[in-house]
């Protein structure tokens, strides 16, 4: 499972321009089965994401797909988490 946090850059005032690529670009992983949660980050940082049924390097593939991380309006943090204790209405992200 992953963790993913799309931090804005400099150029976050172009992120207009990109929204509609970004949302189905959202769409299409929630689609797939790959993102289970999207949101923005507090006080208006960016987003996160919260990714499974994918390895490391399908996710930096499909990371490069987002509009946003293509165009450098966010940069992408990824952090990679092992699951060990889950509640029961997770536990279909132990995988």
């Amino acid at each position: 499972m992953f963790i993913i946090f799309l931090r804005f850059s400099d150029s976050r005032a172009q992120a207009g321009q990109f929204m509609e690529g970004h949302n189905a670009w959202l769409k299409q992983g929630f689609d797939s089965g790959i993102f289970v949660l999207a949101g923005s980050l507090q006080p208006d940082a960016g987003g996160a994401i919260l990714a499974h049924n994918i390895d490391r390097d399908g996710l930096d593939t499909l990371l490069q797909k987002d509009p946003f991380v293509a165009e450098r309006v966010v940069s992408a943090e990824i952090h990679e988490v092992t699951p060990a204790r889950i509640d029961e209405r997770l536990v279909f992200l132990k995988g």
